[in-house]
């Protein structure tokens, strides 16, 4: 089978595909992929064929303001030649790289979907994702945000008339249904299970646990000694001052903990160990916490190396990974507002104390069900049904 896939290059939507285009050439497939040139080495190393995605304005500005998705249109014209050199038999795009979707459409190739994170698609009740909001416990709670619901379903649908508007400009129909970015013919969720609210899932939609992949990184242990070891993993896109790192170094410089920290800091406190990276596959496992900003990718290897985690949201969809967190009694809430040394050394004494065994779960059924491989099962077993429709 050849597959292709397509996802912008920021590390929390190109390393899960990374992973799975790795797992795909594991398993015997020819795999493409489309992604910023920064990981055309690790895509070659991993056995795909690399195809550089664009990569220019996205974003309207006041010098330059662009139509809904003019970006994306331009971007999926550009695809094109690649999608029909590589001539695949399925391609899987990214939920929010939607070029390579469209290109693939414009090929008759059919189209999965990738979401490299928590579903997005929340029932009527739930509170609106990416706030930060629990899913609520009382009727009073459903009821008041089901409130809600109409002003959401608003915005839904402004983003489906944009989004067909965009693709009547490529010669494409109309889609009936908001969401557009997700596939009714095969979604795949990398999340973990134990992350999901419970609610009843549509038919085309697999949680097939999280697709982990980083670039190479040393092993970093802490200082000597048999305190708790506390990482402190912040975000590299959404924290460029270091404002995390410098509150937990002095917040816990007094504290009976051993401290890594990932940043740029050059006098840290005894009981620390500050280096500009580390293998986290190699060094969370042998840690008792994780502190973050709560990214996805960051979030799940701490849960699955049986680290609870604090996380302190900065942007996108770290509040609701911060809820799911709370939820799931698998770690501790920190505001932004309470970035501050008193604030990550309360943070960490509480999720000291918290049991580890609901974090050891986690890495158990992570290790007893790796998301690559049930990812590429899932894509195998659409792709024979694909083809069977399609009469190949």
């Amino acid at each position: 089978m050849r597959v292709l896939l397509g996802a912008f290059g920021d590390p929390g939507h190109a390393f899960p595909m990374l992973a799975l285009g790795s797992a795909l050439v594991e398993a015997g497939h020819e795999v493409g992929i489309q992604t910023w040139r920064k990981w055309a080495d690790a895509a070659a190393d991993g056995g795909m064929t690399f195809s550089a995605a664009p990569e220019y304005q996205v974003f309207p500005t006041r010098e330059r303001p662009l139509k809904p998705y003019e970006a994306a249109v331009r971007a999926a014209s550009e695809t094109v030649p690649f999608v029909r050199s590589f001539a695949p038999d399925v391609a899987v795009s990214d939920v929010l790289t939607v070029a390579p979707a469209l290109a693939c459409e414009l090929c008759e190739v059919p189209v999965a979907t990738f979401v490299p994170h928590l579903f997005p698609y929340v029932p009527p009740g739930f509170p609106p994702f990416s706030i930060g909001a629990r899913l609520p416990r009382t009727v009073f709670g459903s009821a008041l945000w089901r409130s809600t619901d109409r002003l959401v379903a608003r915005g839904l649908e402004q983003g489906r008339r944009e989004y067909n508007e965009s693709r009547a400009r490529l010669g494409l129909g109309p889609l009936p249904w908001v969401h557009t970015g997700l596939s009714r013919s095969l979604t795949l969720v990398g999340a973990l299970p134990q992350l999901e609210y419970p609610r009843d899932w549509e038919p085309w939609v697999r949680v097939v646990g999280p697709l982990m992949w980083e670039p190479p990184g040393p092993l970093v242990s802490p200082v000597e000694g048999s305190d708790p070891v506390v990482l402190i993993a912040p975000s590299t896109s959404q924290d460029l001052s270091g404002r995390l790192v410098r509150a937990a170094l002095e917040g816990l410089a007094d504290e009976p903990v051993r401290v890594i920290a990932i940043g740029d800091v050059s006098s840290p406190p005894p009981n620390a160990v500050v280096v500009p990276w580390a293998s986290y596959s190699q060094t969370m496992p042998h840690c008792d916490l994780v502190v973050c900003h709560g990214g996805h990718g960051t979030l799940v290897r701490a849960l699955a190396s049986g680290c609870p985690v604090v996380i302190c949201p900065a942007g996108g969809d770290m509040a609701e990974n911060a809820a799911r967190v709370d939820w799931a009694a698998l770690g501790v809430r920190l505001p932004s507002r309470f970035c501050a040394p008193w604030g990550v050394r309360l943070a960490v004494r509480r999720a000291l104390a918290l049991p580890r065994a609901r974090a050891r779960a986690v890495a158990a059924w992570t290790a007893a069900h790796p998301g690559p491989a049930r990812a590429v099962a899932e894509i195998e077993a659409w792709a024979g049904g694909r083809a069977r429709k399609y009469g190949a």
